[in-house]
């Protein structure tokens, strides 16, 4: 009797302690919701302005924490007008606020992928929940080839954009460009590619019965900072396979970042899919910072089943990244859903 009553008050002894150690710590399991696919989010004034592609229109969520989109404030900011090139399957918007305005990047087309290019709508309401978005026009380099994609960055003053796009008029290989903006809906420099499919991780295209039926695919970069260094993390194969991946590309923070000669391809991808986690083709992943400035987050979509591909079972998720000794961002893996993660770190 005495030893059931010693393992009695042991196993209440432990659950006391285990409870007053998660006491207060608030915790979130992926994904954010429950689905939506290319996630991308902006910090400004302690409120999160969240967006992610839905096909037909821009949508915007307003949140404290990410981890809390499921009950976030949710509104369709644009809708785009009929019969025009920019009317369908719009395609990876992002919001970023740029000198004093906000702007809003997406791809769209006329109901015909060929004729996929990038756009930009701005509003120069302190809350971009509020106002009116007024669309600025095609944001195109002077050649004004296919692209999607569009991811804007600043640095040393200057204004500059990625995106993915094809060399020439036919489908079959989607490359990563970059140029240098004028302003926030210009494109003042020439188209520089700095990176195209080349390794066996970024060739999975296969498409039975399409034309083609391969295409070759690194999409979705994005900007990346880190002390002396500037990343672009991309994903790499298509997105109908379940070799949907990460890549990454890397140049010195004081290079030309118009010099393809500067950046340097990562030999390996560096975020896959888990299938022992339940995640595959991770991909079209942006960043964000915790509320207090301290923790790094990677934000990303995933499907939770093999052969699921590019529609709706693509979910957004997140979690904490950390740094290599040499300054390269570490991802890991990608969790579990339902797993509980500590949400990101508050002021």
């Amino acid at each position: 009797m005495r030893s059931i009553l010693l393992f009695i008050a042991f196993i209440f002894f432990n659950s006391c302690s285990t409870n007053k150690l998660n006491k207060g710590v608030e915790t979130f399991t992926n994904p954010l919701l429950p689905s939506g696919a290319d996630p991308y989010s902006f910090y400004k004034d302690g409120y999160y302005y969240y967006t992610h592609t839905t096909g037909s229109r821009l949508v915007l969520w307003k949140t404290k924490n990410l981890a809390d989109l499921k009950t976030a404030q949710r509104k369709t900011v644009w809708t785009p007008p009929p019969n025009t090139a920019y009317s369908k399957e719009i395609w990876a918007p992002q919001i970023h606020y740029i000198k004093g305005k906000w702007y809003m990047y997406f791809a769209a087309d006329d109901g015909h992928n060929r004729n996929h290019r990038m756009y930009v709508i701005e509003n120069e309401s302190p809350d971009p929940m509020e106002g009116e978005w007024m669309f600025k026009g095609k944001v195109a380099d002077a050649t004004d080839k296919w692209a999607i994609d569009a991811d804007v960055f600043e640095h040393k003053g200057a204004l500059y954009m990625a995106w993915s796009g094809w060399e020439g008029d036919v489908n079959g290989q989607q490359n990563i460009y970059i140029a240098r903006m004028k302003d926030p809906w210009t494109i003042e420099s020439g188209r520089v590619k700095i990176s195209a499919p080349q390794y066996d991780w970024e060739t999975h295209g296969y498409l039975k019965g399409e034309t083609p039926e391969q295409v070759n695919v690194n999409e979705g970069p994005q900007f990346l900072k880190h002390k002396d260094k500037i990343f672009i993390v991309y994903s790499a194969s298509g997105c109908w396979t379940d070799y949907y991946t990460l890549g990454m590309l890397s140049i010195s923070a004081d290079a030309d970042l118009l010099n393809a000669a500067s950046w340097k391809k990562h030999p390996e991808p560096v975020f896959k899919a888990a299938p022992e986690n339940g995640v595959y083709a991770p991909g079209h992943n942006s960043f964000f910072k915790s509320p207090n400035g301290k923790e790094n987050w990677i934000l990303y979509h995933a499907n939770t089943a093999p052969n699921q591909g590019c529609g709706g079972h693509r979910s957004p998720r997140a979690q904490k990244f950390t740094w290599n000794k040499d300054g390269t961002p570490d991802f890991g893996k990608p969790v579990s859903a339902d797993i509980p993660l500590v949400i990101p770190a508050g002021r």
